[in-house]
């Protein structure tokens, strides 16, 4: 009987669809464009999660894009600059008030924003 094998990650990766960039800057945006209202304390426990997302499916993105560029290439450094930043981001709870909850919200959206700019600089 034959085994199954799975397949190396850089192919993995390499066969998922690019991400949706103009979606995830729309969910950054609910919570950092100048005009932004708060939103319902039950809407940030759900825009977190949503936001969580996002940086997962980019955090790998932006890491194979920046892993083609020269090690001492400077946005190669700031790429994974912020991929750090947004992995401790990751790790942070959700808080235990509606204060702390919308400004992890807002940390999130900040490293959605970013990263969608790095994958665009990057993938360009």
């Amino acid at each position: 009987m034959p085994h199954a094998t799975a397949r190396p990650a850089a192919t993995a990766e390499a066969d998922q669809p690019p991400p949706d960039i103009a979606a995830m800057r729309a969910s950054a945006r609910r919570l950092l464009a100048d005009d932004a209202e708060p939103p319902e304390p039950d809407a940030v426990a759900t825009l977190v999660l949503l936001l969580r997302g996002h940086i997962n499916v980019l955090v790998p993105a932006v890491e194979m894009a920046a892993r083609r560029l020269p090690k001492d290439d400077i946005p190669r450094a700031c790429a994974m600059a912020c991929i750090g930043e947004a992995r401790m981001r990751l790790r942070m709870g959700d808080g235990d008030n509606d204060a702390v909850r919308l400004a992890v919200a807002v940390r999130l959206a900040r490293s959605v924003s970013a990263l969608a700019d790095h994958y665009d600089t990057l993938s360009a």
